[in-house]
């Protein structure tokens, strides 16, 4: 029988059952990520749970909009994460015109560390309209 950390999302079904995370470095992955995309109110039972990227995804770019991303981020990783040391967030926008497919999209990378387990790591998620 395979052993796991906790079920990887999104579900799917392997050999043994669901497929699982291997170890810790991708059970908190997949929780930072939770927590990065979940929309404030979203989560039962606990309404203040989530960064919400996605409401960020119409606003202007500027430099508060990124400090506010920024500030979110580190409320979020202090309450739900504290074991999560946030080194580096970095956004940026796709390369082209601003004129090509009328999307509204960006990239975020947070580069994070969990110091207990001697662990440096980076998540990597696109975000973008449809």
């Amino acid at each position: 029988m395979a052993a796991g950390v906790s079920v990887k999302l999104p579900l799917s079904i392997g050999d043994f059952g669901y497929t699982l995370n291997k170890n810790f470095k991708e059970a908190i992955k997949q929780n930072f990520k939770n927590l990065l995309l979940t929309i404030p109110g979203e989560k039962v039972m606990d309404v203040n749970f989530g960064v919400g990227l996605i409401r960020f995804l119409f606003e202007m770019d500027s430099t508060i909009l990124r400090l506010n991303i920024l500030s979110e981020i580190d409320k979020q990783v202090s309450v739900y994460m504290p074991f999560l040391e946030v080194l580096d967030v970095q956004i940026s926008e796709p390369a082209g015109s601003i004129f090509d497919a009328g999307e509204h999209s960006f990239f975020i990378t947070v580069v994070y560390r969990i110091a207990s387990l001697k662990i440096q790591d980076q998540l990597d998620i696109s975000l973008k309209s449809n």
